[in-house]
């Protein structure tokens, strides 16, 4: 029975891109717009694979850097994130304004360029401070996940939205399955600083990619007559009203899926019991969750254009959050593991429907600013949820913070049924 319904799913999949093809690419979509996606695709997935290469060890990493201090030590995880947050968060508008002034696909290049030059940079670092400066630079200069999304957006036929950005954020979950196994056993074998320039690497072919493949048919808005009164009131005329809501959605969801983010490598330490294994420890179980968060994504990105983006995004949140709780009760690598697999297959679905929402209700032309903004909402909760994270853990223990994101995940998923 499963088999069919993915087999009528896939037909109704092909023939919306027949009717794409039928009703004109040119009217509906860049005439090159499979090229981009399977292009961008490819792209963000080596970006993702070296933005998480270095996760697993970040902890250890400012350890090795002089914060010896283990109550201090979570905190200071919190901070890198949090850091790296509220600097996206100032910078995205800009660059979402730049975007839909000068076009997307400069945007993705300065995104993956920017971050190649200052993740390589880290590997040199002397102390914690500096770590946490380049990560604040880091957070100013990149944000290649919006920056792809906004560009797909922008090419693709609206028929297809929900598969489209279902297969970006299978590449977000692909290279954070890959990354972080990777850079687990790179950081095991190598020591701490080497997988730095590695990731540098893999973001400068990444940009490579998207400058050799990557289409953009951009044109340069026409700047409104004054009697229009959208030149005084650019964002309220730019986007629809219930986007606002849409954008404190992205908020809610970063903060509550990033609360144990940095203090994560600490606790597979805690329950594993053998620190000298924990970085590779730690990118194994990321790899596994990445994985399942993958193949969920593509498929219920396929199934939302069916069923509807509300309904799959708060089925998924709530799934989710009840995969959170187990995993403060876990023992062993090996439950761990296998909660953390769940949680990512719930959690596949909850990106792709939140960004198929804001694609749909947003003309093209302000898809930039859109995406900008979204970025925003979520660099913001990205910042503050580890930070809080962090001193929860340092305050209760390595874990409550797991209970603490398991009831955030259900208040949310409360809030996109009403709000939504």
């Amino acid at each position: 029975m499963a088999s069919e319904e993915l087999d009528e799913i896939l037909e109704q999949v092909a023939a919306k891109e027949a009717e794409a093809e039928a009703a004109g690419a040119e009217d509906d979509g860049h005439p090159r717009w499979r090229t981009t996606l399977y292009c961008m695709w490819a792209a963000q997935t080596l970006a993702i694979i070296g933005f998480s290469f270095v996760m697993p060890f970040i902890p250890f990493y400012i350890r090795e850097l002089g914060v010896t201090n283990e109550r201090l030590l979570p905190i200071w995880a919190g901070m890198m994130v949090t850091g790296s947050g509220i600097a996206m968060a100032i910078v995205a508008p800009l660059w979402g304004w730049v975007a839909d002034h000068y076009g997307r696909k400069p945007m993705v290049q300065r995104a993956m360029f920017g971050g190649a030059v200052i993740l390589a940079l880290m590997g040199v670092v002397k102390n914690a401070r500096q770590l946490l400066a380049l990560r604040v630079i880091q957070g100013a200069l990149t944000g290649t996940v919006s920056a792809s999304v906004a560009l797909v957006s922008s090419v693709v036929p609206k028929a297809l939205m929900g598969y489209s950005l279902g297969m970006m954020q299978m590449a977000v979950f692909s290279g954070s399955s890959i990354g972080p196994y990777l850079g687990g056993v790179a950081a095991q074998n190598l020591g701490y600083r080497r997988p730095f320039f590695v990731t540098g690497a893999l973001l400068l072919v990444a940009g490579l990619l998207v400058l050799v493949g990557a289409r953009e048919r951009f044109v340069r808005p026409a700047r409104p007559a004054p009697q229009e009164g959208s030149a005084a009131r650019p964002l309220r005329h730019a986007l629809p009203q219930g986007v606002f809501i849409v954008l404190l959605m992205f908020l809610l969801l970063n903060f509550s899926g990033s609360f144990v983010g940095p203090i994560f490598p600490l606790f597979v330490e805690h329950v594993s019991g053998a620190p000298g294994e924990a970085a590779e420890q730690t990118g194994l179980i990321l790899a596994i969750s990445g994985a399942t968060a993958a193949l969920a994504a593509i498929a219920i990105g396929r199934v939302s254009d069916r069923v509807g983006y509300k309904r799959i995004l708060v089925l998924s949140t709530v799934l989710a959050g009840l995969m959170c709780f187990p995993q403060a009760a876990a023992h062993s690598v090996g439950q761990l593991l296998l909660m953390r697999a769940l949680l990512g297959l719930f959690a596949g679905g909850m990106l792709p429907a939140m960004n198929s929402v804001l694609a749909t209700a947003v003309p093209r032309e302000n898809l930039g600013r859109a995406y900008g903004l979204a970025t925003t909402a979520s660099a913001v909760g990205w910042a503050v949820g580890p930070a809080l994270g962090g001193w929860a853990a340092s305050a209760f223990g390595l874990r409550v913070p797991f209970v603490i994101m398991g009831c955030l995940h259900l208040a949310l998923a409360l809030a996109q049924q009403i709000s939504l």
